[in-house]
């Protein structure tokens, strides 16, 4: 059988959940949420999940840490979505920022637009790139092709940024 002690892991038992889980902490902790008691169970899940796993945790050894020097103010954020609402023809209803853990943005269906306040301490060109992405969502509230060719309108190297953004590690200072 598959050896669950190569990780530093968590199971928690809850029998109210209709599916078993797996999610990864920031300190490489395998967290696996599971309705089932079975040891075997966890086991064979696991045995299943540790090419993912194993994906996840290297992934997560090549991230980096934002600085922790702030390089903008909300001002300038605020500045950025208005320059890119008019720029792009597109309108939302309303801007926030807060905290998230693990988004930059959001978009809601009734165009709210949510940011990330961690954009402060993030480069010019990436917060473009979030602000991009999240007024085309007013457009195409999904990731079909026709969402990514509307931000690649507007930010040709689109595809880059994207990838510059996911080996950056959203740490909370």
């Amino acid at each position: 059988m598959y050896n669950t002690k190569q990780y530093d892991m968590e199971i928690v038992i809850n029998k109210r959940l209709k599916h078993s889980y797996i999610s990864i902490t920031k300190d490489k902790k395998v967290i696996v949420k599971t309705p089932y008691k079975s040891q075997a169970f966890v086991e064979e899940l696991l045995e299943k999940k540790s090419s993912w796993i194993d994906k996840k945790l290297a992934l997560m050894d090549t991230k980096q840490p934002l600085d922790c020097e702030e390089l903008h103010t909300l001002e300038f954020l605020q500045n950025r979505v208005e320059f890119y609402s008019s720029f792009m023809g597109l309108k939302y209803q309303d801007l926030k920022f807060r905290k998230m853990r693990r988004r930059w943005g959001s978009c809601s269906s009734s165009g709210i637009i949510t940011l990330n306040k961690e954009l402060l301490r993030l480069q010019e060109h990436l917060v473009d790139y979030i602000v991009v992405h999240e007024l085309a969502h007013l457009k195409h509230m999904n990731h079909s092709k026709q969402f990514h060719a509307l931000v690649a309108q507007y930010l040709p190297n689109s595809k880059e940024l994207r990838k510059e953004l996911k080996n950056i590690q959203i740490v909370f200072t």
